[in-house]
């Protein structure tokens, strides 16, 4: 759904939080200002929740909508004029992101959960020539999350990035996804982005919630991103969660977007490109693509397929009715090792630390009266 500030407070007060160093500010001088690509037209691209590159354009979702003709994917060309709309053969519940495998096949995640409410998330798989995406149900292992970003490997393998301040889980399927029950989520992972002095509508808060993600072409590089700044891993051997969990990032500020919630690489993979909600900007105005140069970045070349480990691959089994909001039909495992990173002690961070002066010196204000009450 629509992020208000109450909700990413929300968000960035009730996780586990580490503390983050500023990233050095040379990183992000080298660095041009963003190129605006065009503007997005059309009234029903109103809640721009998730974007992808696709041949000579991109494609695009809405996150929850109460009208019917904008819980579409929407195609677009390089003028982002849309030139085509795959409809979902059920109505989905809050998609946030999307990403593309290496044989073209579009992932669009439904996984928004502002009240943490849902039993099961979604992921929709829109195959090169489909006419109709299919839906696949997942399950959480330790309850319910918010998430906004979606990675997907070239060989396919969904990993979903939670929105959770300061230090997001990485989720991925503990088996093959199955069309006729849900399939069980592992914790395969924990990433912290660094802190950041960048502007952006939601100050402080806005550099520690992820809102989303994206792969480069190639599969060499990822991205996550807030709603200050990008922040590029480099990928080696489709190791993704490896990349996310022990190496440090180059950071692209993205500064002052409206509420910059998506995210891609441009075709080639030498630029990001990101879009803002219309809901943040002025009156009257429209979503505009923005395009951040990736200084010294050579064009993208697609590479094979290969993950150092087996990844769960999608079982066809027959379909089940397209149901997103219904309760999960799989048994939940126990949850499974994580990775070394993911395992260590994580310290509180900046945001715990200010709830928790907050929390003692109302306590404080509170003993103080009741001494001088019993003076009196």
């Amino acid at each position: 759904m629509r992020t208000t500030v109450l909700a990413v407070i929300a968000s960035a007060a009730v996780l586990r939080l580490v503390p983050l160093e500023p990233a050095p500010a040379a990183a992000a001088e080298r660095f041009a200002q963003p190129e605006q690509v065009c503007a997005i037209s059309d009234e029903r691209l109103d809640e721009l929740s998730g974007l992808v590159a696709v041949d000579n354009g991109y494609a695009v979702v809405n996150d929850g909508s109460d009208f019917a003709n904008r819980r579409r994917i929407f195609f677009l060309n390089s003028s982002c004029r849309v030139t085509r709309t795959v409809p979902y053969p059920s109505r989905p519940r809050d998609p946030e992101d999307l990403g593309r495998a290496g044989d073209g096949s579009l992932w669009i995640a439904d996984i928004g959960d502002n009240g943490r409410s849902r039993t099961t998330v979604a992921l929709w798989k829109l195959a090169p020539r489909a006419k109709s995406p299919v839906l696949y149900r997942l399950t959480y292992p330790d309850g319910a999350h918010d998430a906004e970003a979606l990675l997907v490997s070239r060989d396919g393998s969904p990993i979903i990035v939670t929105k959770s301040g300061g230090t997001a889980g990485l989720y991925a399927p503990a088996r093959a996804l199955s069309r006729d029950k849900a399939t069980p989520l592992r914790l395969a992972g924990e990433v912290t982005v660094p802190l950041t002095t960048t502007s952006n509508p939601f100050s402080f808060l806005g550099r520690a919630v992820i809102t989303g993600a994206a792969a480069s072409p190639d599969g060499r590089h990822v991205a996550l991103r807030t709603y200050a700044d990008a922040f590029e891993y480099d990928v080696d051997d489709g190791d993704v969660i490896k990349a996310l969990t022990t190496s440090k990032p180059r950071q692209i500020p993205l500064p002052d977007e409206p509420q910059g919630e998506s995210i891609t690489y441009s075709a080639d993979g030498r630029s990001l490109l990101t879009v803002s909600e219309s809901s943040g900007q002025p009156a009257g105005s429209r979503p505009v693509l923005l395009r951040y140069p990736l200084p010294d970045r050579p064009a993208a070349t697609a590479t094979p397929s290969a993950p150092p480990t087996p990844s769960p691959t999608v079982s066809e089994a027959p379909a089940a009715p397209n149901a997103p909001n219904s309760p999960a039909q799989a048994t939940k495992p126990a949850a499974e090792p994580t990775t070394a990173a993911a395992s260590e002690t994580t310290p509180f961070n900046y945001i715990a630390v200010i709830v928790g002066v907050v929390v003692l010196l109302g306590v404080a204000l509170a003993a103080i009266l009741v001494l001088r009450r019993r003076r009196e």
